[in-house]
């Protein structure tokens, strides 16, 4: 199975950090605006499953005749939508991102495409400004799965939210990949994040 994965979320939620994690493991901190689609092979129920991944900047504008949104539209076959637990504004930005993707009845299933919505932070819970419930409630009436995580802390809890979407998109439908026309930015993960074998001791 082959899925494609769009991670969407304003500035500083740890949208690349969260991509990082399950790619490699490790956390990274400090990330400039760099557009990359990774692609990744992990085990699900005993079966291989690849995963395109598009990390990119946020765009404040979300309306679905945006050229950039309308591609991502198109070519997922799943979402994440990931919001810092400290930050108001960015959860806010993923209820609305929520409403365009389930309404944009103009793509052929993308109401119907699984969404996964991540509070990540959940390690500066001393900060916290939307409580855990309201991510839940979100997620229920919207169809979403939900989590909260630390990409900081815990590579597992980041593991089992793309295990959880993948598990999803699986029931949904069969995936594809769809070409984006974006030549030179889809990337190995060996050849972006260079691992020394001790790195995995």
């Amino acid at each position: 199975m082959e899925a494609n994965v769009v991670v969407m979320g304003t500035e500083s939620v740890g949208k690349s950090a969260l991509t990082v994690r399950l790619l490699t493991r490790r956390f990274i901190g400090e990330y400039g605006d760099i557009e990359s689609i990774y692609s990744h092979r992990f085990m699900v129920d005993g079966r291989e499953i690849a995963v395109n991944i598009w990390d990119s900047p946020y765009s404040q504008d979300v309306s679905v005749k945006t050229s950039l949104l309308e591609r991502k539209l198109q070519w997922a076959d799943g979402f994440v939508l990931a919001y810092s637990i400290c930050d108001r504004a960015s959860f806010n930005a993923v209820v609305r991102l929520v409403h365009t993707i389930k309404s944009a009845r103009g793509h052929p299933d993308t109401d119907k495409a699984p969404v996964a919505i991540v509070g990540n932070k959940r390690d500066l819970h001393h900060r916290r400004t939307v409580a855990s419930e309201e991510g839940r409630l979100l997620a229920l009436d919207a169809g979403c799965l939900f989590y909260e995580v630390s990409a900081a802390e815990n590579y597992h809890g980041v593991l089992d939210v793309f295990h959880g979407l993948t598990g999803r998109m699986r029931d949904a439908k069969p995936c594809a990949k769809r070409p984006l026309g974006l030549k030179g930015i889809v990337k190995s993960v060996s050849a972006v994040f260079a691992r020394r074998r001790t790195d995995s001791i």
